[in-house]
């Protein structure tokens, strides 16, 4: 099977592209553009696990650098990736869609730079990012969405959701950016 590259707001149903399909990884990669601010760009990956209200459950279905793994053990984040170096995927979250809850409808994926405002950094100097999804079980990429728009001010992005319909695991490729930090997602979300 030949991956899907979505653009904004394409869909794909997950279940019609690999029927057997049970853990995916959620590969976030990125680079920082040759324009020195002084620091690194500490992008961080975070989701939120939303019931039908859209709301997270309780704060600990938040997955972020500081809450690894969600209660239930559907969701887990690779952890944090200071710098975005080398190639690949800079922070993965793997995601056991056998395991997550009934109440827990959605998964909203987000990436945010850490403490933008203070080092004068915004998604205009980040280049070559992109969310994707394989099959943890076979590494076959199922998806793939290069984020290709010139966010210049932008200091966050919500990527993507995972949303179940009709009983079959969806995504949604979002690419929306916002003047805010994590904690904002966090006000909405939580």
């Amino acid at each position: 099977m030949a991956s899907i590259n979505l653009v904004k707001g394409g869909r794909v149903d997950l279940y019609k592209e690999a029927p057997s399909l049970k853990k995916i990884g959620v590969g976030l990669g990125w680079d920082a553009n040759s324009s020195d601010t002084g620091k690194d760009f500490d992008l961080d990956a975070s989701a939120f696990m939303l019931s039908a209200n859209g709301k997270v459950p309780a704060s600990e279905f938040f997955i972020f650098y500081n809450n690894l793994k969600s209660p239930d053990g559907s969701v887990l984040h690779s952890g944090d990736n200071l710098k975005g170096d080398g190639d690949g995927d800079d922070e993965t979250i793997l995601v056991d869609l056998t395991l997550i809850p009934v109440n827990i409808s959605e998964l909203i994926f987000v990436v945010t730079i850490y403490d933008a405002a203070n080092r004068g950094q915004n998604f205009g100097q980040v280049k070559n990012s992109y969310i994707r999804i394989y099959d943890q079980d076979t590494k076959v990429e199922l998806l793939k969405y290069d984020l290709e728009e010139n966010f210049s001010i932008e200091t966050a992005l919500e990527f993507g959701r995972l949303y179940k319909k009709d009983g079959s695991w969806r995504f949604q490729a979002v690419g929306t950016g916002y003047k805010f930090g994590l904690q904002a997602f966090v006000d909405k979300y939580v």
